[in-house]
């Protein structure tokens, strides 16, 4: 079975956001895949709601064995054992400030879309942030 390429996006903005990222990347290496190259670290203003506290945000090219949906599942998992907290945003808000967020932006080249995922993100494009970090995707190889 061959190895699949997967572009992760990882953001934090609530406690430690140093050490956040580092426990994710630790849970990402132990449990979904090599990870073969990051970005520098970004912070970055939230967007879609209000916070006190910017983001900081990484990108990981990870291979991995794992399926689109088991990918999906384990990071959720992930997120969930650090403590991510699913909350109903404020009126007129459409996000929360959260421990943890690991988004799946790219799967090979694949194009997919379930009830519960899409691949290609689908605010990779709307995402100026996003885009710029991509563009710039000069990875630390590990």
């Amino acid at each position: 079975m061959r190895k699949s390429k997967v572009i992760l996006l990882l953001g934090t903005n609530l406690g430690d956001r140093d050490l956040n990222l580092k426990e994710a990347l630790n849970n990402i290496e132990n449990e979904v895949g090599e990870i073969v190259s990051k970005s520098e670290i970004k912070e970055t203003e939230p967007v879609g709601f209000t916070a006190e506290i910017d983001f900081y945000n990484q990108l990981l090219e990870v291979l991995t064995y794992l399926s689109p949906i088991d990918l999906l599942n384990r990071v959720k998992q992930i997120e969930s054992r650090m403590g991510r907290v699913y909350t109903t945003p404020k009126q007129g808000e459409k996000y929360v400030s959260r421990i943890i967020d690991i988004d799946i932006l790219f799967y090979n080249d694949l194009n997919f879309q379930s009830s519960v995922l899409t691949i290609p993100h689908p605010q990779t494009e709307n995402r100026k942030f996003v885009k710029l970090m991509l563009n710039r995707f000069s990875f630390e190889v590990i």
